[in-house]
């Protein structure tokens, strides 16, 4: 792999990277908590304070950012230099919610806070599809009291603010989530489980049915003690997901076999995405260290729907 370059630093627990047309790269900064820009310069622009937790972040069909949002599940931890999530402190959670952002005035639409009358989490990444919708995942509460908190479902709403519906459940503490090339499969993380689950998609929104001992929604289950953040997809269709504890990006084929771990020197490495003419520069956000950095990847990445990079 090609070494690693500081893109900015100083960013308050930066995830959710998108790789805009005009070489910066939009961000969400957790305990910002807000949605910004990184110049290519490495100068930093915020575009909307955004209360609670932003997570995730993705380009929508008019050309809005639509934000994840965890409502502040996660409260700021700080250890030897390293920014950390810890437990949600009391009376600072706002609920999770999707909002939309408008990227030229900053201003912050909620478009969703529940699902049929259940209440969004703590909503984590969001992937659209070529139909104008998208899935996202809630990643749940891990320390309620109820101790099947953590079990939470996979999402389809549409953009404009008028339909929502859980399409998998349960999920255990889904984290990242993307597309295959051909916007024919599924792939979600599992954090805690440290595997990367898979559906076939029959429909926008719909996804076939699989008996629970079906091995097949299971792509990758990452050995030891490693844990699942966000995730990207190569043109190959690899899933590139980041990973916590070992510090780096996992890189597995579409047929469930491991093809390379690039280590990034950060415990908290959370997200990538690509970007560039050719969409060989990966970016990677390293949490703990407040980092974007970037990379040329061997490969280049699956092109985003409703963005031409």
């Amino acid at each position: 792999m090609a070494e690693l370059i500081e893109v900015a630093s100083n960013l308050k627990f930066p995830e959710g990277p998108i790789a805009m047309p005009d070489g910066s790269v939009i961000l969400v900064e957790m305990f910002g908590p807000r949605l910004s820009r990184v110049h290519p310069d490495g100068t930093v622009e915020t575009i909307a304070e955004v209360p609670g937790g932003p997570n995730g972040a993705a380009i929508g069909p008019d050309g809005a950012a639509y934000v994840a949002n965890n409502g502040g599940r996660f409260t700021m931890l700080e250890n030897d230099g390293l920014m950390f999530p810890g437990p949600t402190t009391p009376g600072k959670y706002l609920g999770g919610s999707i909002s939309k952002v408008n990227i030229e005035t900053g201003e912050v639409t909620d478009l969703y806070t529940e699902c049929n009358g259940v209440k969004l989490v703590a909503p984590n990444d969001l992937v659209f599809d070529d139909q104008g919708g998208f899935y996202f995942t809630d990643h749940g509460m891990t320390e309620d009291e109820d101790r099947m908190a953590h079990l939470t479902g996979i999402y389809y709403a549409k953009a404009d603010g008028t339909s929502i519906k859980e399409v998998v459940f349960p999920a255990h503490e889904p984290n990242g989530i993307g597309l295959s090339p051909d916007g024919t499969i599924l792939y979600w993380a599992e954090t805690w489980n440290g595997r990367v689950m898979r559906r076939k998609i029959t429909g926008p929104g719909e996804v076939e049915a699989v008996d629970m001992v079906d091995t097949w929604q299971c792509l990758y289950g990452l050995p030891g003690f490693q844990l699942l953040d966000s995730l990207g997809i190569d043109g190959d269709g690899n899933v590139c997901v980041a990973t916590l504890v070992n510090g780096g990006i996992t890189v597995i084929s579409p047929d469930g076999q491991l093809v390379d771990f690039v280590p990034a020197d950060d415990l908290l490495t959370t997200n990538i995405c690509f970007g560039g003419d050719d969409l060989r520069t990966a970016y990677i956000t390293l949490s703990g260290t407040g980092k974007l950095m970037k990379t040329q990847w061997p490969r280049p990445g699956a092109k985003l729907n409703y963005l031409n990079t």
